[in-house]
């Protein structure tokens, strides 16, 4: 039994073979999400300043032009280096600076789902309210519209905007600090196996 478990594991460890393209598909994911969040700031640069300085309706930080710009170039620098496999360990750190001060300043108050749920553990009143406000929007949408044809292409959800996009990208992108950019289809790789051939 033990001979068998052992050929198992085995098996399990030739596997590693491939184990670049967990790492790989990381960055794939994650080059969209940063090139869009980027793009949609700098083409609103002002509003987007306003949003990070405004007190009232906005984050109220400090710096807003400083802290603006450097959230969107770090958003598009990251997206273009994490696609072509570059510095990959480095640009996370930023990166993920960027993920904790939306998580603190943006998402924190409104709990942990990013899409309201009515029920289940991470549930909350907001939440809650917000299920009843959307069963009263589609039961609107039913009777005066055409319901059929709205929801063709998806259901209707309520935002809820919490951490749990935010704090999922936090992790991809710690993996990636840990791990880097993976073998074969990073600069990183070939880089540093240029630079390891040449102290040779």
């Amino acid at each position: 039994m033990v001979g068998l478990l052992n050929r198992f594991q085995d098996l399990l460890d030739r596997s590693r073979i491939f184990d670049f393209l967990p790492l790989l598909a990381l960055r794939i994911y994650l080059v969209p999400i940063f090139w869009m969040a980027g793009s949609n700031k700098w083409s609103s640069m002002d509003s987007t300043i306003e949003w990070f300085g405004n007190p009232d309706w906005g984050l109220g930080l400090p710096f807003p032009t400083l802290m603006a710009y450097l959230a969107t170039l770090t958003e598009l620098f990251g997206a273009v280096f994490l696609a072509i496999g570059f510095m990959v360990r480095w640009i996370s750190i930023p990166l993920m600076v960027t993920m904790i001060v939306a998580m603190v300043s943006v998402h924190w108050q409104n709990g942990w789902l990013a899409i309201a749920e009515g029920t289940g553990i991470f549930a909350t009143e907001r939440t809650e309210g917000a299920i009843v406000r959307l069963d009263k929007a589609k039961e609107i949408l039913q009777q005066h519209g055409n319901y059929d044809w709205l929801t063709q292409n998806g259901n209707f959800v309520v935002l809820n905007n919490g951490i749990e996009f935010a704090a999922t990208y936090f992790i991809m992108l710690l993996v990636l600090f840990f791990f880097g950019a993976g073998r074969f289809f990073s600069l990183d790789y070939w880089i540093a196996r240029g630079y390891r051939d040449n102290r040779r």
